[in-house]
């Protein structure tokens, strides 16, 4: 069974949990029922040494800190109820205009002031036939953060014996409510030896983009990335073109239909200096490659980390931004008696 010991109280009393899972090969990954957090993951690197590579923190205050909040990086995060943004936080459901905070400019982020990321989860470790478990569930009630519906939410984290991450998302609801529910772990597969990602060499699954205006909501046009710094087809590395995207990597690729409607590849990540991989699959239809942007050394994490810009990079699987306010990109709308169901596998490896 996965262990469990204290992650500290939150502002408002609350005492949380950390939920350590390890694998048959000694793989671990650590998660709180604070905001479904990952916040380790030890790997081991071409020559067996296992270490962590995602950015985040050792207690519940480092995610409550002012700076982190200021910031907003929601390192690790479980992410709803809709991941990425909804231009002006606005959008019309069955006839009927629904408003939510705007907390990224004039667009809404990440659920709204107090997303998925800021709650405290039901946790139940246990196993399962591919390895330990971790269920998190959480009752998102009508009219929270203004969304409509009561939504039951179901995420189960399972590191697999055969050294993968497998994020189960499910969920229901009792009135039609956009959903699109993510990950937001930032990886480094060299941190505490490299400041920055931008060696690291990335291959997308994705023949599209979605081009975005200057607060970074979709205009619509799905452009082919041949001939782009987007086309990431063949592998490059994260630095090769990042100064020909003003602002740097937080783009929403289309990734390319699988055969039926299972998963389907989306990332492969390689990382010459440690020799790992990470090789990313899912249910869903995009991935929000994020590249760091904004981080800007004000946070410091474990083991005495500074995070730095482009210090960890993101694959957020995911349905498509500002979803709702397009009819043409694929829906986000959840209905009653249709319940939600997606996967997404990190699975890890080395190059020798």
């Amino acid at each position: 069974m996965p262990t469990t010991t204290s992650f500290g109280t939150t502002h408002d009393g609350t005492a949380v949990q950390l939920y350590t899972l390890t694998n048959a090969h000694g793989l671990q990954v650590s998660i709180t029922n604070y905001g479904g957090t990952i916040t380790s993951l030890l790997v081991p690197d071409k020559d067996g040494k296992l270490s962590d590579i995602v950015l985040g923190f050792d207690n519940v205050s480092g995610y409550q800190s002012p700076e982190y909040l200021k910031s907003g990086p929601y390192f690790g995060a479980l992410i709803g109820r809709y991941g990425n943004r909804i231009a002006k936080g606005k959008f019309t459901l069955d006839g009927k205009q629904y408003t939510l905070a705007t907390n990224n400019g004039p667009n809404h982020l990440h659920g709204g002031q107090k997303g998925f990321d800021k709650v405290v989860w039901q946790a139940e470790p246990g196993t399962s036939a591919d390895g330990q478990t971790l269920t998190l569930s959480y009752l998102s009630k009508d009219g929270e953060e203004g969304y409509p519906g009561n939504l039951n939410v179901m995420v189960v984290y399972t590191l697999t014996n055969d050294d993968a991450l497998k994020i189960d998302y499910s969920a229901t609801t009792d009135k039609a409510t956009p959903v699109n529910l993510t990950n937001h772990a930032y990886f480094n597969l060299s941190l505490g030896q490299s400041d920055d990602v931008l060696e690291h060499e990335v291959t997308l699954h994705a023949s599209r983009y979605t081009v975005v205006d200057d607060t970074l909501i979709p205009t619509g046009e799905l452009r082919p990335v041949p001939g782009s710094p987007f086309d990431f087809t063949r592998p490059h590395h994260i630095g090769e073109r990042i100064e020909q995207v003003p602002g740097g990597y937080d783009h929403n690729w289309v990734l390319n239909p699988g055969s039926g409607d299972g998963a389907h590849p989306a990332a492969l990540v390689y990382d010459f200096a440690s020799g790992r991989t990470l090789t990313v699959t899912t249910t869903e239809p995009g991935v929000q490659f994020y590249t760091g942007n904004f981080l800007d050394g004000t946070l410091q994490g474990k083991d005495g980390i500074t995070y730095g810009k482009h210090a960890g990079f993101c694959l957020e699987t995911q349905h498509f931004p500002d979803s709702p306010n397009h009819a043409d990109f694929p829906g986000t709308i959840l209905h009653p008696g249709t319940p939600l169901q997606s996967t997404t596998v990190y699975a890890f490896g080395v190059r020798k």
